[in-house]
């Protein structure tokens, strides 16, 4: 992609958000930085007054949304690449999250990120150019007891994304799903949920209960490492569908593949045997 881009970037207050933003303004590039609270943004716009905003943004309020954008574009006059980051983790069995959990959990991860992603649309497609960037997780693949709510926000966009790659691909835009492992964000701890626990989950969930907040500040990603492979990757030639970040991740997404291939192997004769003779 071309340098000088404009970035538009939620959750940006911390994590991957702050540091995918720092290498950007770093490249020379520059930056509208989001979030709930944009005050918190302040010393990343003083240290470059030129080439950073920050603005308020719930990324699931749809009419704020729209407005955001709208402020980016009369800043910069363009967004080249939407990075959606905003997130958090919310622990419970399925059966101990509440539909209002799940549907919270489904604006902040889903029709959110898909809104904006609608938002920029236009602009990028009128310019035959941009990247799409969806941060989601290794739980946007593989998903395992006690995140199940999260993940299948994280599952839902990246079907939707995978779609998206290819309807955009003629209008001369990149897409990008970004999976992490375990990196010292905010996610296990001040960016964390949990559902009231049942005490029939104690020896699954009750154990991930445990450990995911005990990992807080150890986790073995660092951020900013994250966001220099981010925008290596957007500037590759052949920028990934799929980029998978951290030991843990790249060890667990390849296992599952692994383990859906021996599935569908195992049971590859029932399963052409289906058809109409």
């Amino acid at each position: 992609m071309s340098k000088n881009r404009i970035w538009l970037i939620t959750g940006a207050s911390s994590g991957f958000g702050r540091e995918i933003a720092r290498a950007a303004l770093d490249a020379g590039d520059s930056v509208v930085l989001t979030a709930r609270r944009p005050e918190v943004l302040a010393d990343v716009v003083v240290a470059h007054p030129e080439r950073a905003a920050a603005i308020a943004l719930d990324v699931t309020d749809p009419a704020r949304i729209t407005t955001a954008v709208a402020e980016a574009v009369a800043r910069f006059g363009r967004i080249d690449v939407l990075v959606n980051n905003a997130g958090r983790a919310h622990l419970g069995a399925v059966e101990e999250t509440t539909d209002a959990e799940l549907r919270d959990l489904m604006d902040l991860h889903f029709f959110g990120p898909a809104a904006l992603t609608r938002a920029v649309l236009p602009h990028m497609r009128a310019a035959r150019s941009g990247a799409v960037v969806q941060l989601t997780s290794m739980g946007g693949q593989l998903a395992f007891a006690g995140v199940g709510g999260y993940c299948a926000g994280k599952f839902a966009l990246e079907g939707l994304t995978e779609a998206l790659a290819q309807e955009v691909a003629p209008h001369g835009v990149k897409v990008m799903i970004v999976e992490p492992g375990a990196f010292r964000t905010g996610l296990n701890g001040s960016a964390l949920t949990a559902s009231e626990p049942l005490e029939a989950y104690a020896d699954t969930v009750g154990k991930l209960r445990e450990n995911f907040t005990a990992a807080d500040g150890t986790q073995p990603g660092d951020p900013a490492k994250a966001a220099a492979a981010i925008l290596a990757a957007l500037d590759a030639v052949n920028t990934p569908l799929r980029l998978v970040l951290g030991n843990d991740a790249v060890d667990a997404v390849l296992e599952h593949a692994d383990q859906v291939r021996a599935d569908v192997r195992a049971w590859e004769a029932t399963g052409r045997d289906v058809e109409f003779a």
